[in-house]
């Protein structure tokens, strides 16, 4: 990050991070910082534990997963680097690896040779069922929530993932507030594909009708 000078030239001083435990005392914010970083750690954690089970990297699984639950046009490698927020050459790298061991194939494009889309393969299938509910923990941690309280914290999840698209840092999204379809009606959400009005728990983080708003 680029050094912030004042207006007098000298190097501005810089409010302390998130993780110093005496800024989190008196901000309510630096705490929730912190807090999402361990639960970040988790999902680290629980991936690589499959991943060293099944000789594979963290990111393979993950793509992996998100083939199989995705539509062919966003199953390139193109894509899938933005997806993820990683290079080219990582995910072809990654592709390369689960195609020789079979987990995947390539789809050609009809209307470009040189383009091909991925497709998991059977072996690929057996690796899915068995890494896919990677995340039950924190899943199961959230039940124990009442369902006002996981709306509540649902609702500023959708905030923070769409500000923090806004903002740069997550460079795909495919959520209701950034797509054509939606617009607010009498103070509300409504969805022009579903013909519907959407509560706070209606709203997709990841939906298949998505299409980026002009």
């Amino acid at each position: 990050m680029p050094v912030t000078l004042d207006g007098d030239g000298q190097i501005k001083k810089m409010n302390k991070g998130a993780f110093d435990p005496k800024r989190q005392n008196t901000e309510l914010a630096a705490k929730i910082t912190a807090g999402l970083e361990r639960i970040s750690e988790v999902y680290k954690v629980l991936l690589w534990n499959y991943a060293k089970e099944l000789q594979l990297s963290p990111i393979q699984i993950q793509i992996l997963l998100f083939v199989k639950y995705h539509d062919e046009r966003l199953t390139t490698v193109s894509h899938l680097a933005k997806e993820f927020n990683i290079t080219k050459a990582t995910v072809s790298d990654a592709v390369r690896v689960m195609l020789k061991k079979e987990l995947l194939t390539k789809e050609r494009s009809a209307l470009d040779n040189r383009s091909f889309s991925l497709r998991v393969a059977a072996e690929g299938n057996k690796v899915v069922l068995a890494t896919q509910e990677f995340a039950s923990p924190i899943e199961h941690q959230l039940n124990k929530f009442s369902e006002q309280d996981k709306v509540t914290f649902y609702r500023m999840l959708q905030r923070m993932i769409f500000g923090l698209n806004k903002s740069g840092f997550l460079s795909v999204q495919r959520t209701c507030f950034a797509c054509k379809f939606h617009e607010k009606r009498e103070g509300q959400s409504f969805c022009n594909f579903l013909n519907s009005h959407l509560k706070t728990e209606d709203i997709r983080l990841d939906c298949p009708e998505f299409e980026e708003m002009a």
